[in-house]
């Protein structure tokens, strides 16, 4: 599940959701230890499914959970302020490299 998705649910969902996912992934460990080899890319993925259940319950715990959406929008607004600005800034130095090179005089070699 997406990261965005989970922020989303409330306190009850997400730890149903953190069960079920470790109820799960009980199941595909048992059925593994039989010989069963068919479910052993969604081991790995439910670990990392409960990892971000556990990982935003204790945020809120905390209190410092703050959407990164929120936090990845900001930054993309900011970045696009800053990019007019930026590719004006640095087509001024090429402008002047090209008008100095014009102006110097050109060497000639010298005949002996």
């Amino acid at each position: 599940m997406e990261i965005d998705k989970v922020r989303n649910l409330n306190d009850a969902e997400l730890t149903t959701q953190a069960n079920q996912a470790a109820e799960q992934l009980f199941r595909l460990r048992f059925q593994k230890s039989l010989g069963n080899n068919e479910g052993l890319k969604k081991i790995q993925g439910l670990r990392r499914d409960i990892a971000r259940y556990k990982t935003i319950a204790r945020q809120r715990a905390l209190g410092i959970a703050e959407p990164a959406a929120k936090k990845v929008k900001a930054a993309k607004a900011v970045k696009a302020e800053a990019a007019p600005a930026e590719k004006k800034a640095a087509a001024a130095p090429k402008a002047a490299k090209k008008t100095a090179a014009k102006k110097a005089p050109a060497k000639k070699a010298k005949k002996d």
